[in-house]
């Protein structure tokens, strides 16, 4: 009963925080929770979801390269300027803090839940987007092993 209670109060967050795909996201999970027997189902959706995400995202970041809107022109000049070097390493750092972040989801599931709730105040409050837990969890990972470094746990 939880559950239910939890997604719908997403749901309404959702609404009120006029933030569409958290709105679907929240409708899509509670009527696959309706349908009976679904719960391998949403198992195999919660351990494969997040790299499913990255392909479905992946593939839209390289639609202007197959419509032809983005070259190699394009790519070279990205190197003529620091923005363009800036952009490059910090999409080397995002995607290796998605990267520990994923192998901390995985090690400690009950960070999942401060994590999505910080997303869904990000996504709410802030205009944000909700691709922020692998990323959220990556930058969680390091600042622990940080802290850790220094004796606290």
């Amino acid at each position: 009963m939880e559950s239910w209670l939890f997604l719908l109060i997403i749901f309404v967050i959702a609404i009120l925080g006029k933030n569409q795909s958290l709105q679907i996201a929240s409708i899509v999970v509670i009527i696959i929770k309706l349908i009976p027997h679904t719960k391998n189902l949403m198992q195999i959706i919660q351990n494969k979801g997040i790299n499913w995400g990255v392909t479905v995202i992946s593939v839209a970041i390289l639609m202007p390269i197959a419509l032809g809107q983005i070259g190699f022109k394009d790519l070279f000049n990205a190197f003529k300027s620091p923005a363009g070097y800036i952009a490059v390493l910090c999409g080397i750092l995002v995607a290796v803090l998605s990267a520990k972040g994923v192998g901390l989801l995985s090690a400690s599931p009950e960070m999942t839940v401060a994590l999505v709730f910080g997303t869904i105040l990000g996504v709410v409050l802030f205009k944000g987007i909700a691709a922020g837990p692998v990323i959220a969890s990556g930058m969680t990972y390091c600042i622990i092993m940080l802290l850790a470094n220094f004796g606290i746990k």
